[in-house]
């Protein structure tokens, strides 16, 4: 192949692929280069290439085109002062696009955009751009609250009115209602599908027609209600679902029972929290003779109900996963199921799919198998009682249960050796802080409490930790498609600014970012343990992680120091878990190629989509809990609490109290002093009094706005702990280019003079208390002061 030949062929291949950046081995490996000489020829054609600029080289030593005058296609995201940034490829930086060049795209919208400034990956220049064209609409129907116009404004307008969006996203924009169709009354709660997008002369408008109202605002549960619709997740199944649902037996059959292992008499328990209603898992343990451990994990068999073709499982693809909200739950599967004859409920027989296991002392699975099974367990056990037990709190606890409890003790020193052994491998363990809001009947906010972690909660999430891991390793080993659940490496960028800001924290992190293992954070974690900064690392830790998602690909687990790892026990409630279980049966009747390709083509879509459906849910529930949260704190105004700065930004500072609830401390807000953003310090460092406030300080503030809302929590700085005070980096003054973008973001503004954006709102208990301490800013400049009498004298 000569150089030219291969030139074309290089950039066609590049082109032509989804990805857009290759390393020189994953180049020679599609286009079948690999020989000696071959890689040889196509090292030196990339270089001739390169000189001829037409592709380049990132920061990863990755190639990529040059992407000046090529038009690409990418997700908007989209900022609420008019500009945004364009996503082409997870692994390259996004495209800036200015507030001129949207072309009224929306947050989400897939764009076709023109490149107009190419990036410099070493000099930290990212790519600009403009969008030519809106490809794909994100969004094509709003949830919010309907503003009904008088019958004079409707004869003028020809509208009914217009919609609020409940979507945060949609901030600034109203939805115009046309006068045809449903017309709602004022204060509705509906579904408005848009027909007309933002345009010149109407760039925060859009138009569209009521197709569904679901209720009025001041309905009891419709503030949860707009957010779950808001977001696409369906609240009934459809009708041939439940019809299917209702030809499912309450009981099991001999016929069921067929090819699988009986287990009815083997002692094996369920373990939940006391208000738990799908019971999918059940253990039991024993320490054998030669000094191991028997561990068997069983898990409700629902793909023996859900079968493929069936109206059940494609709900279930659809939904993903259940979403547990403060008060409700959104099940993935009808509660006939869920509730019913997937439950492993006590003392009746169940359907499972087993995993068991003979574990060393040193934490290590010896031997495993994995099969299908029917049990039926003694007991439903509670986290509390098993905690009694284990910790010999409880004499009534420990008598009611008496035959079980040398198992539960058994069960508390596998624990100690699995948490061990995940320990020393390097997995992980960050500080657990999980609140929870409990409500009323109506659904308001009553209290807010931590959640606890005992030995009980703790071992079973182990011995589910120990099941997965080996059905991971299991069909990795056999070479078969599967699905894992996959936690990634992070991202150097990412890390750089981790290894900042615990340097500032004197904190010094061995390895490097490039390369950093799970270890090396966990020597981090141990540093600072039980330290006043440690929730704050925590923080910025998690921060610094990438999301773990699903993936037909084995990369591994990074957080947990994993090889393997899947999703196994949970299949009443999470999607991949139930194709495990599907993978398993169908493998141990068929591992033909024809199975294998089936899977390899299905695997892909299901795991992309599992993960996005994961993370609607994680993003409603926290809008939910956000909520709440501000509902909670919106009749504590002017009460003052002590809380620690979670975060600090050239807007101002998030203080987060003992029990997560967060707010803002706006700078305009801050009234002892004008403030600089120190950014490499992530610091505000006041001007003339030298007050620095920075990230795990110890405050007092006042609670001055809670909006349930807009879910902000906003707070007043009351008194701040004393720091060594920050130099000030004052900002270059300049006209370029790269200055009035920093102005167009913000950053050429005064930190003072800055919009407020929404803050978000994460709650805990409050125990306020009203008055406080002489302001703290005062006692600063009378001990400056009395610092220059003295200087003075001597």
């Amino acid at each position: 192949m000569t150089k030219q030949t291969i030139k074309e062929t290089i950039l066609s291949y590049m082109k032509d692929q989804k990805k857009k950046s290759f390393s020189m081995e994953q180049l020679a490996e599609g286009l079948n280069l690999q020989k000696s000489a071959d890689f040889k020829l196509l090292v030196q054609t990339a270089a001739a290439l390169e000189r001829e600029g037409l592709i380049e080289f990132n920061k990863k030593g990755k190639i990529k085109l040059v992407e000046t005058g090529i038009s690409l296609e990418g997700t908007f995201r989209g900022n609420e002062r008019g500009f945004g940034f364009v996503t082409i490829d997870e692994e390259e930086p996004d495209v800036y696009i200015s507030k001129e060049n949207t072309n009224y795209a929306m947050n989400g919208d897939k764009v076709l955009i023109d490149i107009t400034q190419p990036g410099d990956p070493f000099s930290d220049r990212g790519a600009e751009g403009k969008i030519l064209e809106v490809k794909e609409r994100a969004v094509t129907q709003v949830v919010g609250e309907f503003i009904a116009y008088n019958e004079e404004e409707i004869a003028n307008t020809d509208l009914y009115g217009y919609v609020l969006p409940k979507d945060k996203k949609l901030n600034g924009l109203s939805v115009f209602i046309a006068s045809e169709g449903i017309r709602p009354v004022d204060g509705s709660i509906v579904i408005a599908e848009v027909t007309h997008y933002p345009e010149h002369g109407y760039a925060k408008s859009l138009e569209g027609l009521v197709k569904k109202v679901i209720g009025h605002k001041n309905d009891p549960g419709m503030d949860i209600m707009s957010i779950i619709v808001a977001h696409g997740i369906p609240t009934a199944f459809p009708e041939e679902v439940m019809e299917e649902a209702d030809q499912v037996p309450d009981t099991i059959s001999d016929s069921d029972l067929n090819g699988r292992r009986d287990l009815r008499d083997s002692i094996i328990v369920t373990i939940d929290g006391e208000d738990a209603k799908d019971l999918d898992d059940a253990v039991t343990v024993e320490k054998l003779k030669n000094g191991n451990y028997f561990l068997g994990v069983h898990i409700a068999d629902v793909s023996y109900y859900v079968t493929e073709e069936s109206q059940m499982n494609q709900e279930a693809y659809e939904r993903g996963t259940s979403v547990y909200l403060t008060d409700r739950v959104i099940p993935m599967l009808p509660q006939r199921l869920s509730n019913g004859i997937c439950s492993l409920n006590p003392k009746v027989p169940r359907l499972t799919m087993s995993c068991e296991m003979e574990i060393s002392p040193e934490g290590t699975v010896l031997n495993h198998e994995i099969f299908q099974s029917v049990i039926q367990t003694t007991e439903r056990m509670t986290y509390t009682a098993v905690n009694e037990i284990i910790e010999e709190q409880n004499p009534e606890t420990m008598a009611r249960y008496n035959k079980l409890v040398p198992m539960f003790q058994e069960m508390a020193e596998l624990h100690e050796i699995l948490e061990k052994m995940r320990e020393r491998r390097g997995a992980i363990s960050f500080e657990d802080r999980e609140a929870k809001v409990l409500v009323n009947e109506e659904g308001h906010p009553q209290d807010i409490v931590m959640r606890t972690r005992g030995v009980g909660e703790r071992l079973i999430e182990s011995f589910m930790l120990a099941a997965n891991e080996t059905v991971a390793k299991h069909f990795t080993d056999l070479k078969l498609p599967f699905i894992y659940r996959i936690h990634e490496q992070p991202k150097e960028e990412k890390m750089q600014r981790f290894f900042d800001f615990a340097a500032m924290l004197g904190i010094l992190v061995k390895g490097t970012k490039a390369d950093i293992t799970p270890k090396d954070l966990q020597r981090v974690l141990n540093q600072i343990d039980g330290k006043p900064e440690e929730a704050v690392i925590n923080t910025m830790l998690l921060r610094s992680m990438q999301q773990a998602r699903y993936s037909e690909d084995n990369y591994g687990h990074y957080g947990l120091a994993a090889e393997y790892y899947t999703h196994f026990t949970s299949p009443i409630r999470r999607y991949p878990d139930l194709i495990v279980h599907r993978l398993i049966r169908s493998y141990e009747n068929d591992r033909s190629e024809a199975t294998q390709e089936k899977w390899n083509s299905l695997l892909p879509d299901i795991a992309d989509h599992s993960s996005k459906m994961e993370r609607r849910a994680v993003e409603t529930e926290r809008e939910v809990d956000s909520m709440k949260k501000a509902e909670f704190m919106a009749d504590k105004i002017d009460e003052e609490y002590e809380g620690i700065i979670s975060s600090v930004t050239k807007f101002g500072i998030f203080v987060e109290l003992p029990n997560t609830i967060e707010g803002l401390v706006h700078i305009n807000n801050l009234k002892q002093d004008y403030f600089h953003f120190v950014e490499n310090h992530l610091a505000l460092v006041g001007e003339r009094t030298g007050l620095t406030l920075k990230i795990g300080q110890k405050v007092l503030i006042r609670v001055v706005k809670s909006d349930p809302e807009t879910r902000e929590i906003d707070f007043e700085l009351i008194e701040a702990e004393e720091l060594e005070r920050l130099e000030i980096q004052r900002p270059k003054r300049g006209n370029n280019r790269k200055s009035r973008r920093r102005k167009e973001k913000g950053h050429g503004k005064s930190a003072q003079q800055e919009k407020k954006p929404a803050s978000p709102a994460k709650g805990g208990k409050a125990t306020g208390k009203k008055g406080g301490k002489k302001p703290f800013y005062k006692e600063v400049a009378k001990k400056k002061k009395t610092k220059n009498k003295k200087k003075k004298k001597m």
